[in-house]
């Protein structure tokens, strides 16, 4: 549990108004004081995050977050917070006061039913409520969202959690998994060469983690894998390997010269690529790609990356991207960063969106991401997918996925 990356895990939001019981919830699900418990109104200001074992379903992360009722100038600010976290949510849990559905409740359903996240009704506080109330109102909620299941709930009886924590495993089983990241696009036996520079960015003593995931995929899909560096490549084709390899896979930032020594019979894309897939849409990324020949003087471009981190002098998002577009371009644009989850509401100001892969952050964010920047007529596009065209080569790095090909096509 503790070695599975929180980009990997099933984010669970917790939501409701003001002392409807989200901390004292989070502490009763986790079995240890967490969060805050107070009768004042607003105690919980920051989401609150932590890591847990769902059994049987497995690794998740649950967020207690402050109420949506939030009153004030710092009240309104907490509120904000607590809609990003509906950004990236996979699941939610809506805490209700008995015999309270108000329209921050009904907000809150109209979010998570618009961005597609199934969530739990629960009656909290069920223990303080008389066996009349609570019947007609857990009645009222089953019958308005038949759906969505409605639960009583009070963290005085333990059975109530463990009922909580079954409906919550069946509805995370019960969601579309994740799409792979290279292991359905190649067969045992076969060899798959990944090209890994060593450079600024990489960790002291580490590989970069979507690097690291596309190993261990490939293993656990009995995949002969050889690790090697930009440099190292065209004697590992020539002089080590007695057949192609079925795929090559590089860092965006090799992609010319790895494209120069890969032979054309032999496929090529980049770990940005797969991640484009693996955790957004590939397609939607080739179609926002077609925006950069429309550049122009004061155009202005989103650089979204997905963590913070400290910039290098040759950052990919802050100044190799940059260069690479003026260049190709010959316009003077703008450029805008914005790290984690500080991602605009409004996007209209922008010309194009180049979001980073995504590997610290669950599918659910960049999905969100995607949606936003699309209903606002806004082109996205991912970091690879972009250098990729950049450097003139994108039909090659995309030709195994058909619905990319399509959308480049067309």
């Amino acid at each position: 549990m503790n070695s599975t990356p929180r980009s990997n895990r099933t984010h669970i939001a917790v939501l409701g108004r003001r002392n409807v019981g989200k901390s004292a919830f989070m502490n009763a699900f986790l079995g240890q004081e967490m969060s805050i418990v107070s009768d004042t109104p607003g105690t919980t200001t920051d989401p609150v995050e932590k890591s847990y074992e769902l059994q049987p379903f497995g690794p998740v992360v649950l967020i207690d977050t402050a109420g949506v009722d939030d009153q004030g100038e710092l009240g309104e600010k907490r509120v904000e917070k607590t809609r990003k976290v509906l950004a990236r949510a996979d699941l939610a849990v809506l805490i209700c006061e008995v015999g309270v559905f108000s329209r921050f409740e009904a907000a809150l359903v109209d979010d998570l039913q618009g961005a597609r996240v199934p969530f739990l009704l629960l009656a909290g506080k069920a223990d303080l409520a008389d066996a009349a109330s609570l019947d007609a109102f857990t009645t009222d909620l089953a019958g308005r969202f038949e759906q969505t299941p409605v639960l009583r709930f009070s963290v005085t009886r333990p059975d109530d959690v463990e009922r909580v924590k079954d409906a919550l495993s069946k509805l995370a089983a019960g969601r579309d998994e994740d799409l792979p990241i290279i292991s359905d696009l190649v067969q045992s036996p076969s060899t798959v060469v990944l090209v890994v520079p060593i450079d600024k960015e990489a960790p002291r003593g580490r590989l970069i983690l979507p690097q690291v995931q596309t190993l261990r995929e490939l293993l656990d899909a009995d995949i002969a894998t050889m690790v090697v560096k930009e440099r190292e490549l065209e004697y590992t084709l020539r002089h080590v390997l007695r057949n192609p390899p079925a795929l090559v896979v590089t860092d965006s930032q090799a992609f010319l010269k790895v494209d120069a020594d890969v032979p054309p019979e032999v496929p090529l894309t980049s770990f940005s690529i797969l991640f484009a897939r693996h955790k957004g849409d590939l397609a939607e990324a080739v179609r926002g790609v077609r925006a950069i020949s429309r550049l122009k003087d004061g155009s202005r471009v989103l650089i979204a990356e997905a963590c913070s981190h400290r910039p290098i002098s040759e950052d990919i998002g802050r100044v190799k991207l940059p260069r690479w577009l003026g260049s190709v371009t010959g316009a003077r644009l703008e450029f805008d960063v914005r790290a984690g989850h500080d991602f605009p509401e409004d996007l209209t100001g922008y010309d194009l969106i180049i979001q980073c892969g995504g590997c610290m952050v669950n599918r659910a964010a960049i999905l969100t991401r995607i949606r936003r920047a699309v209903a606002q007529g806004v082109p996205v596009t991912n970091y690879g997918v972009a250098i990729a065209y950049l450097h003139g080569i994108l039909p090659r790095a995309i030709l195994m996925f058909p619905e990319a090909m399509a959308a480049w096509e067309a």
